[in-house]
C-alpha cells in the first residue's frame, strides 16, 4: 500500500509542529509506526492522504456517534454559515442548545458553554472551589480531565500512553491542591473524604473511565462516592465529556441513576466541532459571573456554527430507539471480537459498556489504573498495526476507547500499512 503522501506530510510537520502532531497520542509512537494523515471521512470510514480507506472505530475520539458527514449535521452547519462564524454576543441557538441539554441531562438545571472539554473541567473545579470556599480537588488515578495544571497528576489518556508521570511546568503550589486516589477503591475513598484536614472542595471522576481504557465502575463504589460527598458537603463533578450523550441520552448518570452536582460535557454536543460545557444545580451555577463572583469567559463560547452542529446532532440522538439500536450493534461487535480472541487463544479482557469498549491484552480483570498498566502494550502495538493493515482504524494506544457509531460499517478496504 502506498503511504507516500502521509510520510511526506509527517516529515514536513515535524519541522513546524512539536512531534509532528497537535495532540501527543496521534504520533503513534506507542504502537510502533508513524501516523497516517486523514484527508476526509464519510459515514463509518476515514480516508488517508494517499486514498487508503479504513473502517473507523476512533470516531474523532468519541464525538462522531452518527458517523462522519451526517447529512442533517452538514445541512445545519451550511445553514448557519452565511450568517457568520463568530459574534462574541448571545445568539438564539445558544438558548435552544442550553434548553436541550438541560432537558436531556437529569442533573443539569443551568449550563455554560465553552470551547473544549479541558475548559469545562477547569471551570467546574474553579466553580466548586468558589462555591465551597475550599481548595482541595480529589481525582482518580488514570482518569483524564484535560491538560489543565490541576489534572496532570496520575492522569490517563496521552499521559498514560507516553508514560509521563506528570508534566514539567506545573508548579508544586498547584499540584499540592490535587490528590489522586485509586479508582474503584471504597476503603481509600472513604478514608480520604472523611479526612477533614484535606479541606476538600470537590471530587471529579469519569463515571465510566475512558482514558485508561474503558473501566466500568463498581456500582457500590459510585454510590458510596455520591453518598459521602452529599454527607460532607463536597461538590461531586461527573466528567461526562466522553460518556455524555453516548451511554444514554442523559449520559452515565442516567444509565446508573446517580446524580452529580456538576457535569462536564463535550465531544458529541459539538456535532464534530469544538464545544465543551459544564452545568448542574442552579444554586451552584448561579455563582458564575455575571450572576456571582466566580469568573469564567470565552470569546468563542457558544460559537454559532458549533451550536448549529450540536443541535442537529442532539436532535437525532433523541429520536426513539436510537440508543437501543446502537446498543444492539455494539453487542454484536463485542461478541464477535471476543469470539476471535478466544479462537486465537490470545489472553484478552474486553471491557465494554454501551458503544465504548477496550480490548486489554492481559489475562487478569482490569478495574483500575494499576491493573490497566499490566496490559501488554507491545502486543497491542502489533494488534494495532495488523488491524490497520486489514483496514481498521483504531486508537493508537492501549489506554483509549474504541467507539461504535450508528453509521453503517462497510466491508474492509484491503491491505494497509504498518503490517510488520
Amino acid at each position: 500500500m502506498n503511504t507516500t503522501n502521509s510520510a511526506a506530510l509527517f516529515e514536513k510537520a515535524c519541522h513546524v509542529i512539536p512531534g509532528g502532531v497537535n495532540s501527543p497520542v496521534r504520533a503513534c509512537k506507542s504502537v510502533g509506526c508513524d501516523p497516517l494523515f486523514v484527508a476526509k471521512a464519510q459515514g463509518g470510514t476515514v480516508i488517508d492522504a494517499d486514498g487508503n480507506e479504513f473502517i473507523d472505530f476512533v470516531g474523532s475520539w468519541g464525538p462522531m456517534i452518527l458517523g462522519h458527514g451526517h447529512p442533517e449535521v452538514i445541512k445545519a452547519i451550511q445553514g448557519a454559515l452565511p450568517d457568520g462564524t463568530s459574534f462574541g454576543a448571545p445568539t438564539a441557538s445558544e438558548v435552544e442548545m442550553a434548553e436541550l441539554v438541560c432537558d436531556s441531562v437529569p442533573s443539569i438545571e443551568k449550563v455554560r458553554f465553552v470551547s473544549s472539554g479541558t475548559e469545562a473541567t477547569m471551570s467546574a473545579i474553579r466553580l466548586a472551589r468558589g462555591y465551597t470556599g475550599r481548595n482541595m480537588v480529589i481525582k482518580f488515578d488514570g482518569c483524564y480531565h484535560g491538560h489543565a495544571d490541576s489534572f496532570l497528576v496520575k492522569a490517563g489518556s496521552g499521559v498514560a500512553t507516553l508514560g509521563i508521570p506528570g508534566s514539567p511546568g506545573v508548579p508544586d503550589d498547584i499540584v499540592k491542591n490535587t490528590l489522586s486516589i485509586p479508582y474503584n477503591n471504597i476503603e481509600v475513598l472513604e478514608k480520604t473524604l472523611r479526612d477533614a484536614s484535606l479541606d476538600i472542595a470537590c471530587v471529579i471522576i469519569e463515571p465510566v473511565a475512558g482514558n485508561m481504557g474503558v473501566i466500568v465502575p463498581d456500582m457500590a463504589f459510585l454510590q458510596k462516592l455520591r453518598d459521602l460527598t452529599a454527607e460532607l458537603g463536597i461538590v461531586l463533578i461527573f466528567d461526562e465529556v466522553i460518556t455524555g450523550f453516548r451511554l444514554a441520552l442523559g449520559g452515565a448518570q442516567e444509565r446508573f441513576n446517580i446524580m452529580p452536582d456538576l457535569t462536564c460535557l463535550g465531544k458529541i454536543i459539538g456535532g464534530g466541532l469544538p464545544v465543551g460545557a459544564y452545568g448542574g444545580k442552579k444554586e451552584i451555577m448561579d455563582n458564575i459571573a455575571p450572576d456571582g463572583p466566580v469568573y469564567q469567559a470565552g470569546t468563542l463560547s457558544g460559537n454559532p456554527l458549533a451550536m448549529a452542529a450540536g443541535l442537529a446532532m442532539l436532535k437525532i440522538v433523541r429520536r426513539p430507539g436510537f440508543y437501543k439500536e446502537l446498543e444492539e450493534k455494539s453487542d454484536r461487535f463485542a461478541e464477535r471480537l471476543a469470539e476471535i480472541g478466544a479462537k486465537a487463544q490470545v489472553p484478552i479482557v474486553l471491557n465494554r459498556i454501551g458503544s465504548m469498549m477496550t480490548c486489554f491484552f492481559t489475562d487478569a480483570p482490569v478495574r483500575d489504573f494499576d491493573s490497566a498498566m499490566q496490559a501488554d502494550t507491545d502486543r497491542y502495538g502489533r494488534y494495532f498495526r495488523e488491524m490497520l493493515a486489514s483496514g481498521f482504524w483504531l486508537a493508537p494506544s492501549q489506554f483509549e476507547a474504541l467507539f461504535i457509531s450508528a453509521a453503517p460499517h462497510p466491508g474492509t478496504a484491503g491491505q494497509g500499512p504498518c503490517s510488520n
